[in-house]
């Protein structure tokens, strides 16, 4: 099979998304109530059937495309293109009815990530990006931010508690030291806020390939770094840190050293 135009999956992504978003703003704010899976985390109706449009949106217009989703598992393994699928991330604050929440749609093309959207329903925000063409929102540039010093970047985080969970309280509590004050502003938009310049750092702890996969071409695409804890610029790593790139040695030394 040849090479698909980069240009084209984006604008499809970005169909997918939107239309999984607006699926989703139909139960945003009406006190859907969430179910628990076995991990402990919330699901919806809204995640389900969104993510069942996305599967088949897909599957009528790339039938031989693989398909891996937070909620319906993978279908066509090996196949050189494999949409990477969160119909919600951030069922909490969707489920509070916050606007905070994003579908996240990723591809990969031979193992590699090259698209990614996120659509951010509630805020009517669509940042889209593609290996080598850059990223926008809503149409126009995105880019990180310039701060070069710690003390002056806003450090974001889904919440608190999950370092310790994890056993990165101290690097958690190392950085919050010395940056300019940190907010819980989670989730995917927080990589988002790195990617479009409104803040400098975001670390998760814990992510899963769906987590990731939207995120890495964006925040890399905006000019910034996209890493697991490690410093590997990978979706498979477990863990995740969105920086602007020019604080991104610096993230690394101290997350290394806690």
């Amino acid at each position: 099979m040849q090479n698909e135009p980069l240009h084209i999956l984006l604008e499809f992504a970005q169909e997918l998304a939107w239309q999984a978003g607006k699926l989703t703003l139909a139960y945003f704010g009406t006190g859907v109530v969430p179910e628990l899976k076995a991990d402990q985390t919330p699901v919806t109706v809204a995640d389900r059937q969104a993510e069942q449009r996305l599967r088949a949106m897909i599957g009528a217009r790339f039938p031989e495309h693989g398909i891996v989703g937070e909620e319906f598992g993978a279908t066509n393994p090996g196949a050189r293109y494999r949409w990477i699928l969160d119909p919600i991330d951030g069922t909490k604050s969707f489920v509070q009815g916050v606007p905070f929440y994003g579908v996240l749609v990723g591809l990969e093309q031979d193992n590699e990530p090259v698209v990614g959207v996120c659509y951010l329903p509630a805020l009517n925000e669509m940042i889209a990006a593609a290996r080598g063409e850059g990223c926008t929102i809503n149409g126009r540039r995105a880019q990180v931010s310039v701060v070069s010093q710690l003390a002056d970047a806003v450090l974001l985080a889904s919440d608190a508690e999950s370092f310790a969970t994890y056993g990165r309280a101290a690097a958690f509590d190392a950085l919050r030291r010395q940056t300019k004050f940190t907010r819980t502003w989670g989730d995917c938009y927080g990589h988002i806020l790195v990617a479009t310049g409104r803040a400098e750092l975001m670390l998760d702890p814990v992510m899963n390939v769906w987590d990731c996969a939207a995120l890495l071409p964006i925040v890399q695409e905006a000019g910034g770094s996209f890493t697991d804890w490690q410093g590997i610029p990978t979706i498979h790593g477990g863990s995740a840190v969105s920086t602007n790139r020019l604080l991104r040695d610096e993230v690394m030394q101290v997350l290394q050293q806690n």
